[in-house]
């Protein structure tokens, strides 16, 4: 599961039980990039609620499939093969399209998103990569290229709280040794017009 202790639903006490409760999936089963927060409950909900707000927000504008795709490439890039795992499954559902994602998950191992991707949205996915890869190498170009090919400063601000997401979460699972064994995969907050509400399926 991870190499910190973590706490299962059915020995938290009363303060992380009623995050847990907010989280979990089917049978009580919290997933274990969420139980490693146990010894701080707090920061639990630190992440789910930045979480909930960059991937599964309402008042997002670009399409989920497309910041799920940024997700599961950031993850990709850091070799989180737990994320990549999750996030594939999540992206999946949300493609419901076999064809798109079988383009999708051929292309992302190649190095071919240049043909799953339009102009525009490509240039989000090659500011997520160099923000990923080499942060400190950013430049201002960089976010002007983003405008120019048609983005808005909100939505540019979609993608890079995407990607600071992610590789927040892969730093996290990666230093704490997390694996997938008794996770349900893919599940997710799919309640986008409700930011207080967490719970997984």
């Amino acid at each position: 599961m991870s190499w910190i202790k973590t706490i299962p639903f059915n020995k938290a006490d009363s303060k992380l039980r009623s995050i847990y409760k907010r989280v979990k999936g089917p049978n009580d089963n919290i997933d274990n990039v969420l139980m490693i927060h146990g010894l701080r409950p707090h920061t639990l909900v630190g992440h789910m609620t930045l979480y909930k707000s960059v991937l599964h927000h309402s008042a997002n504008t670009l399409p989920k499939w497309y910041l799920e795709c940024i997700g599961v490439y950031v993850s990709y890039l850091n070799k989180c093969d737990y994320c990549v795992q999750h996030h594939s499954a999540g992206l999946s559902r949300l493609f419901n399209d076999s064809k798109k994602e079988e383009q999708f998950f051929k292309a992302l191992p190649n190095n071919t998103l240049d043909t799953f991707f339009d102009t525009k949205y490509l240039a989000g996915v090659h500011y997520a990569k160099k923000l990923t890869i080499v942060p400190s190498e950013m430049v201002k170009t960089d976010f002007t290229q983003l405008k120019e090919v048609g983005f808005t400063e909100g939505e540019i601000l979609e993608i890079n709280q995407v990607t600071s997401y992610f590789n927040y979460v892969n730093r996290s699972v990666l230093g704490l040794g997390v694996d997938t064994q008794g996770d349900i995969i893919g599940l997710s907050p799919n309640e986008s017009d409700d930011v207080q509400n967490w719970n997984h399926s």
